[in-house]
């Protein structure tokens, strides 16, 4: 395969994965990045002697991790120490109480039998139905570049259809095994960032559940972005150059293909384009008649909900916090109704906390907290100090009272991150975090494609693309791009 020049936009983990990919194929690639500092929306920022991760705050699937290190002759503890979480995490309920969700199964499955009696029995039916999907989920379909329908007509996807359940509601699906509300709660609690009701969304993602309660939620030792440094250096071991400071603003076309591409540091020419930028804002970065989508599509793509968050620094310990705490303390699902049903600004937030102090000292000084708050919201809503500051204000007054905690006086940093800057640094089309909705209609070959059906060498990555948001769909995701590229070149394609 002759050696090509690629341009890979974006360093967040599908541009970097991606990059990763095609170096180690012996390309020559360099990765532009709009920001001064790499990893996209999993960036970090010092302050006051805290260490914040910007964006995901959950490990989970660590097998999709190890994967990619030991493709580039590593593993997963070259890089980081990664600690299994016990308990995963805690829930705070409407009455009042907690629960410590077990990360050791058998404890699990007490704690479902004490809520809901005969309910272990029914839970390992749901967990062995939902390892399946996993299985197929994680090592088949997200695997496949879904440029065409036929992709999926394999006979082991075809002969699961029903044991994939599909074109069943994940809510109707989990009511068939449970009825107990906690229970119901906990089960639909990843469904709230897929971006879609849980009604709405196809119970094959009670995969998430088998991956939060067999595989486990894990932390990497020094921060989430220790990741991205991993995959930086993998990256630069590869020969992939990173460039920061430099954002991409127009290309260059000949003969239908891009030629260059034009950067606040000049022209960079090249072979191959790959956009982990934000899909919505590079399709309105190319020339008239070249846009894979209309504006009138993206007007009509669901999206997953965008998020207001804080981050803290506190000069005291709090006791009653766990690493990660979901506060369901307000009723689910009207929270979910107008995220995704009647958008608009909470009435009564649930929010998620994560205090990772409570596991690595190093991320907040001697005897302090470092404090993450986030709020899921619906994208494309008004953005204010005054809107983000009276949300504060909600969730820190309930944060003391389930704590029994004075907080607020003890409060030495604070930052706060909401629509207008998830669109200002990531260009993220109606300010949102988390990608495309997870819904039937938009999921495998429904997805915005990999590939520009105008342009011959630009392809996308990243969470508005195949296989979805999260960080391991965006390894995947930069895997699946970068070798259906190799594939196109040995086929004489580009």
């Amino acid at each position: 395969m002759n050696q090509r020049k690629v341009t890979v936009i974006g360093s967040g983990v599908a541009g970097l994965s991606a990059a990763s990919y095609l170096a180690k194929e012996g390309h020559e690639v360099t990765v532009i990045e709009k920001n001064p500092s790499i990893g996209g929306r999993a960036r970090k920022f010092n302050s006051e002697g805290f260490t914040f991760d910007m964006g995901p705050s959950w490990y989970w699937m660590p097998e999709v991790f190890e994967k990619f290190y030991n493709h580039f002759g590593f593993t997963t503890q070259d890089f980081y120490r990664l600690q299994r979480l016990d308990p995963s995490y805690r829930v705070y309920w409407k009455d009042d109480s907690h629960d410590d969700v077990p990360a050791n199964i058998d404890d699990f499955y007490a704690w479902f039998e004490a809520l809901e009696p005969g309910s272990s029995k029914k839970l390992d039916q749901f967990l062995k139905e939902a390892a399946y999907k996993y299985d197929v989920g994680m090592n088949d379909l997200v695997h496949k570049p879904s440029l065409k329908i036929t992709e999926f007509a394999d006979m082991r996807i075809v002969k699961g259809t029903l044991k994939l359940h599909l074109f069943s509601s994940f809510t109707k699906y989990i009511k068939t095994y449970f009825s107990h509300p906690k229970i119901i709660e906990l089960l639909e609690f990843p469904i709230l960032f897929l971006g879609a009701m849980p009604k709405d969304t196809p119970a094959l993602y009670s995969l998430m559940n088998y991956a939060d309660i067999k595989l486990g939620t894990w932390y990497p030792m020094g921060g989430m972005h220790k990741i991205i440094e991993a995959f930086a250096t993998i990256a630069q071991n590869e020969g992939v150059k990173i460039i920061t400071d430099c954002e991409a603003k127009t290309f260059n076309y000949q003969d239908g293909k891009i030629q260059s591409v034009n950067t606040t540091k000049g022209d960079f020419e090249t072979d191959i384009v790959v956009s982990g930028a934000d899909y919505h804002h590079t399709d309105r970065m190319l020339a008239k008649g070249k846009s894979n989508y209309t504006e009138k599509y993206w007007d009509k793509r669901l999206m997953a909900p965008s998020s207001l968050l804080f981050y803290l620094g506190v000069d005291k310990k709090i006791d009653d916090l766990l690493h990660h705490n979901l506060f369901f303390d307000e009723d689910f699902s009207d929270h979910a109704e107008e995220i995704y049903k009647d958008p608009q600004w909470p009435s009564k937030p649930l929010f998620y906390a994560c205090c990772p102090s409570k596991t690595d000292d190093s991320v907040a000084p001697e005897g302090m907290e470092n404090l993450f708050l986030l709020i899921p919201i619906a994208p494309d809503l008004e953005d204010s100090e005054t809107l983000r500051e009276q949300y504060f204000d909600i969730i820190l007054q309930r944060l003391e009272e389930k704590t029994n905690t004075e907080i607020k006086s003890h409060i030495v940093y604070k930052r706060s991150y909401c629509l207008t800057d998830f669109k200002e640094d990531y260009h993220a089309f109606k300010g949102n975090a988390y990608g495309l909705a997870n819904t039937l209609r938009q999921t495998a070959f429904l997805k915005p494609r990999i590939i520009n059906k105008k342009i011959k060498n630009l392809f996308y990555t990243g969470q508005l693309t195949t296989p979805g948001p999260g960080v391991p769909p965006s390894i995947i995701s930069g895997k699946v791009v970068a070798e259906e590229i190799n594939k196109r070149l040995l086929t004489n394609k580009l």
